[in-house]
């Protein structure tokens, strides 16, 4: 077989690293190369691949070591019985096409994941290998994502923070039962232990940190996981509740959420079509419930259906609004910022702007339109000193009134 050259592996493994949704590169300590030394920064515009919670543009090569792969999980197109393409990098080419990418302005740093090739061990040692010649030997300061293997020796994945700014390590499936049926070679016990090593070595790091100055840095931006949503019988709830216990139990910064996709040959215990992408939609807006909206887990799940699913015509916020009616409405010049936070249509800068704006002045109706994004969704929700919902809070169609209309896609559309 002819020899692949570096563009036709570059085709096939970054084509490889799409379904893999884990690679924002938010929170990482900032580096530039201002004043000669080293090559590159995290904090420069180019290509866009992913967005900061700032939401500024991070541009990223991702891509994979290799597709080849020694496990045989049902849902990933890179399992061994698959018959797709394959290729491989060394560490030396990746580090040099992170480079030249870099140098064309076409990316700020890089994400690496890969397939199991050989062994655990010798796939952990060429990623981490491919960091290291970046950080040692060129004094790379851009960003660089490691996806690691909870397979693998964990000092090999310990040498894996202490060159990358974020680890992740992928639960792949929200429920123990479905990683078995589907993914028979991973095991979830080792998985969550090889998270809650990488937890350890990053806490310890930043309490040496504060000790001593020159203590090395050790996954700056901390770790993320990723869940598949759709390839087994898990409902949202769920869902949910596995991302609660991941961010408690590991001190993630992320829990990411990719939808099902179908893939060629695929093993008939898999379903024939993917969620819809709305589903993995309401997943990420009852994340940022938890996350930046103090929503417990059990309220989230107390949005969704006998089944166990978020609706999908409205977000979680209002589903829950709509289940209680009696949290109802909530006075916009007395509430507190956690009453108001649960008000729909009303988001943290909604919020901040309120509170600061009801300083000077009681607020009227027409003082929380200017403040807010859309008075629609939040007016049968408030009061104000003007305006107040009277039965609109409790009317049984509220639901319909609140949700957003229905469009019919045009197939030849511009």
């Amino acid at each position: 077989m002819a020899a692949q050259s570096i563009l036709q592996k570059l085709e096939i493994l970054a084509d490889a690293a799409k379904y893999d949704a884990s690679c924002a590169s938010s929170g990482t300590a900032k580096k530039n190369s201002i004043g000669g030394k080293g090559i590159g920064s995290t904090e420069g515009m180019g290509i866009c691949h992913a967005y900061a919670p700032d939401g500024r543009c991070i541009s990223l090569l991702k891509v994979l070591m290799t597709n080849h792969c020694i496990f045989d999980c049902h849902y990933c197109i890179n399992r061994k019985s698959s018959n797709v393409r394959r290729a491989r990098f060394t560490p030396q080419e990746v580090a040099d096409l992170t480079l030249s990418f870099y140098r064309r302005n076409y990316i700020e740093g890089l994400f690496l994941s890969s397939g199991i090739i050989k062994s655990s061990n010798f796939t952990m040692e060429q990623l981490v290998e491919t960091a290291r010649i970046l950080r040692e030997e060129h004094d790379f300061r851009g960003y660089i994502h490691l996806k690691t293997i909870p397979e693998a020796d964990p000092q090999l994945v310990y040498q894996a923070g202490l060159h990358a700014d974020r680890v992740s390590i992928n639960v792949e499936l929200p429920t123990d039962s479905g990683l078995t049926r589907l993914a028979p070679d991973k095991d979830a016990r080792q998985i969550e232990g090889a998270m809650g090593g990488m937890k350890s070595s990053i806490v310890e790091a930043k309490d040496a940190k504060k000790r001593f100055k020159h203590a090395p840095r050790f996954a700056p931006a901390g770790q993320s996981t990723q869940m598949i949503v759709g390839a087994d019988a898990a409902s949202d709830a769920d869902i949910v509740g596995k991302a609660s216990r991941l961010y408690d139990n590991f001190r993630l910064r992320r829990v990411y959420y990719s939808a099902f996709s179908p893939i060629p040959d695929a093993s008939a215990v898999l379903p024939l079509k993917r969620p819809p992408l709305i589903r993995e939609h309401r997943l990420y807006q009852s994340d940022w419930l938890m996350r930046f909206y103090d929503y417990k887990p059990g309220e989230i799940m107390q949005a969704t259906d006998e089944a166990g699913n978020l609706p999908l015509d409205i977000d979680p916020k209002l589903a829950w609004a709509l289940k209680f009616r009696d949290w109802f409405p909530v006075d916009v010049n007395r509430a507190t910022k956690e009453q108001l936070l649960r008000v729909p249509g009303l988001g943290v800068k909604g919020v901040q702007r309120i509170l600061a704006a009801r300083r000077h002045r009681t607020l009227r109706l027409d003082d929380v339109a200017k403040l807010t994004v859309s008075l629609t969704k939040i007016r049968p929700f408030i009061v104000t000193c003007d305006w107040r919902p009277t039965a609109l809070t409790d009317r049984a169609d509220l639901r319909r009134l609140l949700a957003p209309p229905q469009e019919q896609l045009e197939l030849f559309a511009a």
